[in-house]
């Protein structure tokens, strides 16, 4: 554990500190400097280009305010998120996002209109999107550190009051003091290769359990996504149109992206290859979904395969909570955590409020990511602005769990580093990856992979990591193996199948069950119930 700071380096202070780059983060960094704070943002790679959301397109939850259509809209997930879902949540989060929506298109994001000239907002392009938000946060005076991860918060007796980190690219140091930090680091794909997701290893959650803040609905993690064993690109959504098949172009009797991903997983198993061609979209349709989606695509036509014609090898790609629902938990509609000083934003913050257990990609994520960064932005200005010129004078010392040292001299040293963090990576990954421990569950199962993390995790504990390069590696390894650990023991506790948790032992819903799991701690692991607002249950 790190003490009371004194980096050389780079020393910045701030009213607010965002965590992360990606949509929840630049809607958060906006909206806090639009209230007159003084922000900072500090992203892992680079902002505008990093994350789940810039390489692709994405649908968002964008109704239009009438009654019937919003609640057939809130009506959609409801059952199939296992009814954890919260009516004034969805009320709340529909009227953000399409006010956010309409924001986007009156600042120049350029929305394809209709034969009548109405722009269609359901969807955003990642790359147009992403671009134009680095110039709003930019536009709004926020500082930005790009290729910049955080490695610990800092904070005193009165709370979370900064952060500290390493910029990779010079391996200089930085401190950032804020009066409130926004975590809005994404969720935990472990290092699967699903396409954007390589920065998104959990960091966050680390960082505020770390700083005493609970996490929800861990158990809500076992998302996988389908996609061309060739290609990192997870738009399972694409796959509606698809027919599957065996090698000998026998149809495989019940495989589909929304009911039937359990049917290729089987598969897989047992060591059948399971193949995808896209024929059952329209030909009219399908100029249209290259245009909606033109990195889909990109792997095809290199290899010269037509997926509306051909057949192609798919796989199950892990996403874990990147397309799950868990994250950290919020107490109030500000998005704040029960630490003082600390907010959470987009997938790094529970999603359970809109769409219980389960989610998939775009749609309820994207509308959360730029609704709940706006709650958090909000929150956190009014919190930060609230402790006056106090903030810049606190001591603060850092929280990391495992001892932070100034970087090593020797290059040897940072290789032999590095590599003890790759194969602890590689031994979460064991865990976390197989469909017959994540997707099929069962509490033997489940516990005997938690000897194994617990023994990770007691290495990790006790072990130290360099403010560099290797650091980064070595605390997203922590970060990777805390997020395995929550997720299982969450897993173990939910005896029975609800949303996308599904325990092969347990396989039907409990009614008595129909409340959130609420997880706290790092060496002990506690899960607690926390009941569902009776109203999600009138809907």
């Amino acid at each position: 554990m790190s003490e009371a700071l004194a980096l050389q380096g780079l020393n910045w202070t701030a009213d607010v500190l965002v965590i992360g780059g990606g949509p929840a983060g630049t809607w958060a960094a906006i909206t806090a400097a639009s209230k007159g704070s003084n922000v900072v943002l500090v992203d892992k790679g680079y902002c505008g280009s990093s994350g789940a959301t810039a390489p692709s397109g994405t649908g968002v939850w964008y109704v239009k305010p009438e009654p019937q259509l919003r609640e057939e809209a809130k009506a959609s997930r409801f059952t199939l998120g296992g009814q954890l879902a919260e009516h004034r949540w969805m009320d709340r989060v529909l009227d953000q996002t399409y006010a956010n929506m309409n924001k986007l298109g009156n600042l120049g994001y350029p929305f394809p209109v209709d034969e009548n000239g109405n722009p269609y907002r359901r969807g955003l392009q990642g790359p147009e999107y992403m671009r134009l938000m680095r110039k709003l946060v930019q536009r709004a005076g926020v500082k930005i550190l790009d290729h910049s991860p955080a490695l610990e918060l800092l904070a005193d007796e009165h709370g979370v009051g900064g952060a500290a980190g390493v910029r990779t690219q010079t391996g200089e140091p930085w401190t950032v003091k804020a009066g409130a930090v926004i975590i809005a680091t994404g969720g935990c794909a472990f290092l699967s290769k699903a396409l954007g997701c390589n920065v998104l290893t959990g960091d966050g959650y680390l960082f505020a359990a770390e700083a005493g803040a609970e996490l929800s609905g861990m158990e809500f993690s076992n998302a996988y996504a389908i996609s061309p064993t060739f290609s990192s690109v997870t738009k399972t959504a694409y796959y509606r149109y698809a027919s599957f098949y065996y090698e000998d172009g026998t149809v495989v009797e019940g495989a589909g992206s929304k009911r039937g991903r359990s049917v290729i997983a089987r598969n897989l198993l047992q060591g059948r290859q399971v193949y995808a061609v896209l024929d059952q979209a329209p030909e009219d349709l399908q100029p249209l979904l290259r245009v909606g989606q033109t990195n889909f695509f990109l792997p095809f036509d290199r290899m010269g395969i037509n997926p509306f014609k051909d057949k192609f090898p798919v796989t199950l790609r892990l996403e874990g909570t990147v397309r799950g629902t868990g994250g950290i938990h919020i107490v109030n509609e500000k998005c704040a955590t029960k630490v003082p000083g600390l907010f959470a934003a987009g997938d790094a913050a529970t999603r359970e409020l809109i769409c219980g257990g389960f989610t998939g990609g775009g749609s309820h994520n994207a509308a959360w990511a730029m609704s709940s960064g706006t709650f958090a932005g909000e929150g956190a200005s009014d919190y930060a602005q609230s402790l006056g010129a106090k903030s810049g004078t606190r001591k603060l010392r850092g929280l990391s769990t495992s001892t932070l040292t100034g970087r090593l001299s020797s290059g040897i040293d940072q290789a032999r580093q590095k590599a003890a963090a790759e194969e602890k990576v590689r031994a979460v990954q064991e865990e976390v990856m197989p469909y017959d421990r994540n997707l099929f569950r069962t509490d033997e199962k489940l516990a005997d992979s938690l000897v194994r993390l617990d023994g990770i995790w007691r290495e990790i504990r006790n072990g130290t990591a360099e403010r560099g390069a290797a650091g980064v590696r070595a605390r997203e390894a922590a970060a990777m193996t805390a997020t395995a650990r929550w997720m299982y023991n969450a897993a173990r506790v939910r005896k029975e199948t609800r949303g996308m948790h599904k325990r092969e032992d347990c396989p039907v819903p409990d009614e008595a069950q129909k409340h959130r799991l609420v997880a706290s701690g790092l060496d002990d692991i506690r899960i607690r119930p926390e009941q569902v607002e009776k109203e999600a249950a009138l809907m």
